[in-house]
């Protein structure tokens, strides 16, 4: 309990520093993470090994994913292909239910992509369209982020869902399947229902603005002079489409799952080796290539200089100039999340994880229920919704040992939905939220925190009543 205390002291701290003395955010996340360490007892040696190794993992794909989605949102914008969008999207649904519009688009675009890289390519048309609607950002951006968050938790492909249903025996078509029931009035709550709500509860957000620090100001445009709708919406919606070829692949000749290498490791002269083993079949490399985050940014990217760039008559210096400043815009978010999960990794690597297990050892709680509340309070200590969805697994597993494959797949939902509560100051997503909306740090509480925990509170109501005649 004791490591528990250094852990809400360190938040504490953090939040003094930030919102009190306005301390730089990335500085403060990196020497509260030093502090809580030291209040964890961890070797001092491993305290910057740590902070290294979060940084490292965090980044180490973000860091091309992030760099070229926002390269492609800043070409799209920059060729009038987001204000096309935008004019289009405004027209065929009206100013009236542009928020319904925003909601299933980014829904589909969630299936297909991790959140952190369906937030960057939606961000500028959500920008777009919120000018040429003359509504506040986070009008739009809150049903954005619920359609995004939900289906990062929910569905497979996305990593903590298919980890789980990996983990628990669980069939990826059946949480699929279910997961789809239970997420569409989830996101229906906390995306444009919860909006009225967080208009009360932070009426200074929302404002209507005409500049965003991540990502800059969008210049006013004659309709004649932007690229076509279709070649707009493709060059947006290449990484989507891209991932989801892979994604539909896995399902229909895959049995779900997705594809990825193989890591074996063997004693050899006294030596451990690692080999890595890649699938056999052409197509299947291919579509591993295809369903890559980073790969599927690089084909985006390249499609996207041509479509948005040569193919429109830019002259290649100001396309250039256009890759610069969208990369100079997102330098310190990158570092900010580095930041968070640097402070994660220390919570991880001091242990905190196996205490909060050991509390819970013997509970006579509902399995589903008590599947939840451990994943809540490991994401609320921890940050990252996988690792909290990956302990909570872990430790429910002997539960389902005479459980019906339905109720596997219920159990799955039941974590993933635990696994998006309470985001706060240790989780990338708070920070990136916060940043690109341009918030304050109570803002944030007030919108994406509260966002993230209605989304779990809902998802768990539609698995228990989900429960009741699927057994």
């Amino acid at each position: 309990m004791l490591d528990l205390l250094v852990l809400l002291i360190g938040v504490l701290i953090l939040l003094v520093m930030i919102v009190k003395f306005k301390i730089n955010t990335f500085v403060s996340l990196i020497v509260v993470s030093v502090l809580v360490g030291l209040g964890l007892k961890m070797p001092l040696g491993q305290i910057p090994v740590s902070i290294q190794n979060g940084i490292a993992g965090s980044l180490g794909e973000l860091a091309i994913v992030f760099g070229f989605g926002a390269m492609l949102g800043r070409l799209v914008a920059d060729a009038g292909g987001a204000y096309r969008i935008a004019h289009t999207l405004i027209e065929a649904f009206g100013k009236k239910r542009i928020q319904w519009a925003i909601v299933v688009a980014s829904f589909i675009v969630g299936i297909a992509l991790f959140f952190e890289v369906g937030m960057v390519l939606l961000i500028p048309i959500v920008f777009a369209v919120a000018l040429e609607a003359e509504v506040p950002l986070l009008y739009l951006g809150i049903p954005m982020a619920a359609g995004l968050s939900v289906t990062h938790g929910f569905l497979p492909p996305h990593p903590a869902p298919t980890a789980i249903a990996g983990a628990l025996g669980a069939n990826p078509g059946i949480v699929l399947l279910y997961g789809i029931i239970a997420a569409i009035p989830t996101v229906i709550v906390a995306g444009p229902i919860f909006t009225r709500i967080a208009k009360k509860l932070v009426p200074e957000a929302f404002v209507v603005k005409k500049k965003l620090t991540a990502f800059g100001e969008i210049k006013e445009w004659n309709l004649e002079e932007t690229p076509s709708f279709g070649l707009s919406i493709l060059t947006s919606l290449m990484p989507v489409i891209l991932m989801a070829i892979s994604t539909i692949y896995s399902i229909v000749a895959n049995d779900g799952k997705a594809l990825s290498a193989t890591t074996t490791s063997a004693l050899k002269a006294g030596k451990v080796v690692t080999t890595t083993t890649y699938p056999s079949s052409i197509l299947e490399n291919v579509m591993m290539f295809l369903g890559n985050p980073v790969s599927a940014m690089i084909l985006s990217l390249l499609f996207a200089l041509w479509a948005m760039g040569w193919h429109q008559k830019r002259h290649n210096k100001k396309i250039m100039e256009t890759l610069a400043e969208s990369i100079k815009s997102i330098a310190m978010l990158l570092l900010i999340i580095g930041g968070g999960a640097a402070l994660k990794q220390i919570l991880i690597d001091g242990g905190i994880s196996s205490q909060i297990a050991e509390i819970f050892k013997n509970s006579s709680i509902s399995p589903l229920i008590l599947a939840w509340i451990i994943t809540v309070i490991l994401r609320v200590a921890l940050g990252s919704a996988t690792v909290a969805a990956l302990t909570a697994a872990g430790l429910v597993q002997p539960m389902l040992a005479s459980s019906s494959p339905n109720m596997a797949a219920l159990m799955v939902l039941a974590i993933g939905a635990g696994s998006i509560a309470a985001s706060h100051v240790n989780d990338a997503g708070f920070w990136m939220f916060k940043e690109y909306f341009d918030l304050d740090v109570k803002q944030t509480l007030k919108t994406w925190t509260v966002l993230e925990t209605i989304i779990a509170v809902v998802g768990l109501g539609m698995v228990m009543l989900m429960s009741v005649w699927i057994h």
